[in-house]
């Protein structure tokens, strides 16, 4: 008996310790990131690039909520002079499933022309999208614009890159499994710090034509 309520006890413990670590992670990623958020448009400095992290499209081409939220607010900061042209970075892995060529089309289809629109078909996670971002575009003044949920850890990620680039919120739309994206988010953040100790190289350092 004694066993098992010692048994009970270490994990209730274990329980304990593993949450204040995610919400401590969580929070100190948000302290590390806070004075480069922006939600307002009118408030964010001016910047060379937009950078549009990719999400899920449908088979069509269609973009998803999450994405189309992102793909309209980098619109509304050209539209307003905030940034010069777009660095699309998603995944393009294989022929049948194209998140970045679907970006383009829709800001091609608002009147963006193709020379202020620049492609990175390997931009196969977050990480993946900062670390090129930086060291195969060269981007250097740029604003990435993504979730709130999203923004602390890919910015964290770019500022631990030597990329400072600010950070613009999506319009916010309320998702129907937005708690669990939160969830996935907080355990992304641990990929993050590990990927950032080991220096993890991205999927690829080439460009792809386009």
């Amino acid at each position: 008996m004694k066993f098992f309520k010692k048994l009970i006890l270490a994990f209730s413990l274990f329980v304990i310790l593993s949450i204040l670590i995610i919400f401590g992670l969580e929070a100190y990623i948000l302290k590390e990131t806070s004075n480069l958020i922006y939600s307002e448009i009118s408030e964010i400095p001016s910047a060379k690039t937009g950078i549009i992290l990719g999400a899920s499209v449908h088979s069509d081409g269609k973009l998803s909520p999450i994405l189309e939220d992102r793909v309209e607010t980098a619109y509304q900061l050209y539209k307003q002079n905030k940034i010069e042209n777009f660095l699309i970075s998603g995944d393009h892995r294989t022929d049948d499933y194209d998140e970045v060529n679907s970006i383009k089309n829709h800001l091609e289809r608002k009147g963006v022309p193709p020379e202020d629109i620049i492609l990175d078909h390997s931009g196969f996670d977050t990480y993946d999208s900062m670390f090129r971002a930086k060291a195969v575009f060269e981007i250097e003044d740029a604003i990435v614009i993504t979730q709130k949920f999203h923004l602390p850890r890919s910015l964290y990620i770019a500022k631990n890159l030597d990329a400072e680039y600010k950070g613009l919120e999506a319009a916010p739309v309320a998702y129907t499994s937005s708690e669990t994206i939160k969830r996935r988010e907080q355990l992304a953040n641990f990929k993050a710090i590990w990927e950032l100790i080991i220096n993890q190289q991205p999927t690829t350092l080439e460009k792809q034509p386009d």
